[in-house]
């Protein structure tokens, strides 16, 4: 069996725990690197796995090294990681690394020669196991390694592998994308409370539709242009309303939107280095 060592136990980091277990982890498998101990005390409490404070604790035995904290505390874990022995006897470690912008030469650079890391690019939907979770392998990952990643990730929502080139647009589409969503949401409920009703019905009419619709375009194997132009009909309500939201620039807002999103992702890699 896989034994994992996530290290972080921020939301994300306990969202992935929360969802290998669900998918059939043992817990005796998976660790939790929590430096304050309130945090880690409650991670212990609530999902039964052993919780450190000491990432090289956790490195000893595990397979998958998970890094899910914040850019900027990359590189003390990666310090701390440093004081274990990474890949020691027979073992054929991996380190993936959730954290935003930081790229596989940056994390490569501070491991032992050869040491493999893939790169992932995650979203908040996995909170709730419907995350998309963009993989790039570096220099050292071998295929099997990349599906062992796959694996883990597939506990929390779906997985695609891209090259690491294409990671900037992926934070742009999907990393940042959920905001983007939620916008839409928060706009329909208060033009719905506009034309009358209450914020609670607004709410609950906005929030199904997104997900129903979401759960249409997922399962029914057609496009978002097929499945739109089924709704619209001839000189009607929904025509005339999609009619206002190109005159409004909808769609150009939403390119240079994401054009703006992924200029921003590439500024923070670039400072990352």
């Amino acid at each position: 069996m896989t034994r994992i060592a996530v290290i972080g136990g921020g939301r994300i980091g306990e969202a992935l725990i929360a969802g290998l277990l669900e998918a059939g982890r043992a817990s005796k498998d998976l660790v939790v690197v929590e430096t304050h101990a309130d945090r880690a005390e409650l991670i212990a409490s609530r999902l039964g796995v052993r919780v450190t404070a000491e990432a090289a604790d956790a490195a000893v035995g595990a397979d998958l090294l998970v890094i899910a904290v914040k850019p900027g505390d990359v590189d003390a874990v990666l310090t701390e990681l440093a004081k274990a022995e990474l890949n020691a006897g027979d073992r054929d470690q991996v380190l993936v690394s959730l954290a935003a912008g930081v790229p596989t030469a940056r994390l490569e650079a501070k491991l032992p020669a050869g040491f493999p890391v893939v790169r992932v690019m995650s979203n908040t939907p996995m909170l709730v196991g419907q995350g998309m979770s963009a993989l790039a392998p570096g220099r050292y990952a071998k295929p099997e390694q990349l599906e062992l990643v796959t694996e883990l990730l597939s506990a929390v929502g779906k997985v695609v592998t891209v090259a690491e080139s294409q990671m900037d647009a992926v934070t742009a589409v999907s990393g940042s994308g959920p905001a983007y969503f939620l916008l839409v949401v928060e706009a329909m409920v208060d033009a719905g409370v506009g034309l009358g009703l209450t914020r609670d019905v607004a709410t609950q009419l906005v929030v199904q539709t997104m997900v129903g619709s979401a759960a249409l375009l997922d399962e029914s194997g057609q496009s978002a242009v097929e499945l739109r132009a089924a709704v619209t009909s001839p000189a009607g309500t929904t025509a005339a309303a999609l009619r206002e939201l190109e005159r409004g620039g909808v769609r150009s807002a939403f390119l240079e939107a994401l054009h703006a999103a992924k200029r921003r992702s590439a500024e923070q890699g670039a400072s990352a280095e």
